[in-house]
């Protein structure tokens, strides 16, 4: 199977039914992705495929040949954190971090698609990824904050 992650071809071999989580993290080396819950409802294995945000811990492999998909290590380009990155330390939107990589990539998503979103489209495309810690309130901050720099930035 040939997998396209953050730009560069990968060719591996992987059950048809292997999740790309697992191929993500134990065959390509990308740990960035976290393993949650196991069943999508937690959104800390939230990576891109073709610009749209998924839980890897619920695609198969195969699904995802072909396509582009882009992980957390994926996001900074040129030694530059992506701006969700950036606002994301600002902020300190995050304690343990375990969820930041999803968080990251679900909001890095939504802003791909819409530059200017509003508090509804936020939270609406926040749902879903949860935070152990609480830190919901500077999670939204950040994703605003990126919001802006992204546009600025353009």
């Amino acid at each position: 199977m040939r997998l396209l992650v953050n730009g560069k071809a990968h060719e591996l071999e992987a059950a048809p039914d292997e999740l790309l989580l697992w191929v993500l993290r134990d065959k390509i080396g990308l740990t960035g992705t976290k393993f949650g819950c196991g069943e999508g409802e937690c959104g800390a294995c939230t990576v891109l495929v073709n610009g749209r945000p998924v839980r890897s811990c619920q695609v198969p492999a195969a699904a995802a040949a072909g396509k582009p998909i882009t992980t957390i290590e994926g996001l900074e380009r040129n030694g530059r954190l992506h701006p969700v990155q950036a606002a994301f330390l600002r902020h300190e939107a995050f304690q343990c971090a375990y969820c930041a990589s999803g968080m990251i990539m679900s909001a890095a998503g939504l802003l791909a698609r819409n530059p200017k979103p509003s508090e509804r489209q936020i939270r609406a495309a926040m749902n879903g990824n949860l935070c152990r810690c609480g830190t919901y309130s500077r999670i939204l901050k950040a994703v605003r904050a990126a919001a802006l720099a992204s546009r600025k930035r353009a």
